[in-house]
C-alpha cells in the first residue's frame, strides 16, 4: 500500500520537470501535491473510501461461517494490500467466553443473539451488534440417505446413531427448539461442541445423521445428503456481528464488518446458503 500511495507524487514530479517550470513554482506545486495525496480519487477507490488499512485483523466467528468468511477474508486482503485477516472458528459460546476472558480479537460474529449477549453484557463490544445473516437447520445423512430419513421424527428411531450440537451452542439450542416444537425427544450418541464437529461425525460414518445448518450441508458437498424438515422454520438463528472494545486494529475491523454487510458480502453469504436478515 505504501508503494501505491507514493506513485502519484513521482508522476507529478516528472510532469513538472518536463514542463520546465521554475524552482519556486515546483516547490509550491510539490507542497500542494503532498497535501492532496491522501485525498486523491485513485487512493480513495483503492481503499474503498476507508482510511489506509494495514496490519492483522483478528476475527472470532461461529464455525458455520468458516467457508464464507474465509472467502471474504481473501477478498478483504486483495482490496487492502498490507492487511491480513486471521480467523478463530468454533462454537459461539466458547468464543464468547474467550473474548470476555481477555483473548485478543477485533471482531466477533456469533451464531445467535444469546451468545453475542455474553460479550455485550460484559461491555466488551465497541459497536452495537448488527444481524447480518440468518441460518436454518437441516438433517445431514450419509450419502444416498441409506436409512431413508425423511423427517425429524425419523431421528428418534432407536436403531439410528444421531449426533446433535451441544445445547449451549446455537445449533444445539436451535435443534432443541425444533424438537420441542414437534413434541419429540431425542437422545443422541454424542453432543458436539460446534456444528462442524457434528457434521464430521456423519462424514466419517461415525453417525447416521446429525442436525446441522443448511450452510454446512451445502459446504460438505457429496460427503453428506441433506434432508429438510418443516420444524426448522421454528428455530432460525440470527447471526450478529460487532467490533470489540479492545480491538487492536479497530479501523480494519470496522472495514471487515462493512464488507460482510455490503452487497458484495451478502452475495458470498447467500451463495453459501445463508438467509438475508429480515430488516
Amino acid at each position: 500500500m505504501t508503494t501505491r500511495s507514493a506513485r502519484p507524487t513521482r508522476r507529478t514530479t516528472r510532469t513538472l520537470r518536463v514542463a520546465g517550470v521554475g524552482a519556486a513554482a515546483l516547490l509550491a506545486l510539490s507542497a500542494c501535491s503532498s497535501s492532496d495525496t491522501s485525498d486523491s480519487p485513485g487512493k480513495a477507490n483503492a481503499s474503498s473510501s476507508s482510511p489506509k488499512l494495514s496490519g492483522t485483523v483478528t476475527v472470532f466467528a461461529a464455525a458455520s461461517l468458516k467457508e464464507s468468511f474465509t472467502a471474504l477474508g481473501e477478498q478483504f486482503e486483495k482490496a487492502h494490500p498490507g492487511t491480513e485477516v486471521t480467523f478463530s472458528f468454533g462454537g459461539s459460546d466458547s468464543l464468547a467466553a474467550s473474548i470476555t476472558g481477555g483473548a485478543p480479537a477485533d471482531v466477533f460474529a456469533a451464531a445467535s443473539p444469546k451468545t453475542m449477549a455474553i460479550v455485550t453484557d460484559k461491555g466488551d463490544t465497541a459497536t452495537a451488534p448488527a444481524t447480518f445473516v440468518r441460518n436454518q437447520l437441516e438433517i445431514a445423512t450419509l450419502p444416498g440417505n441409506p436409512d431413508k430419513i425423511s423427517s425429524l421424527k425419523d431421528l428418534t428411531k432407536s436403531a439410528l446413531k444421531v449426533v446433535l450440537c451441544d445445547k449451549t451452542v446455537p445449533c444445539g439450542a436451535a435443534a432443541q427448539k425444533a424438537l420441542e416444537a414437534s413434541d419429540l425427544k431425542l437422545t443422541p450418541v454424542s453432543y458436539e461442541q460446534d456444528v462442524k464437529s457434528a457434521l464430521t461425525k456423519v462424514e466419517l460414518k461415525e453417525a447416521d445423521a446429525a442436525v446441522v445448518y443448511k450452510t454446512d450441508v451445502k459446504a460438505a458437498g457429496d460427503k453428506v445428503e441433506g434432508v429438510e424438515f418443516p420444524e426448522s422454520s421454528e428455530a432460525i438463528n440470527d447471526y450478529p456481528i460487532a467490533l470489540l472494545k479492545d480491538a487492536d486494529n479497530a479501523a480494519a475491523g470496522k472495514a471487515f464488518i462493512d464488507l460482510v454487510r455490503s452487497a458484495e458480502g451478502q452475495k458470498v453469504l447467500t451463495a453459501a446458503g445463508f438467509l438475508q436478515p429480515t430488516s
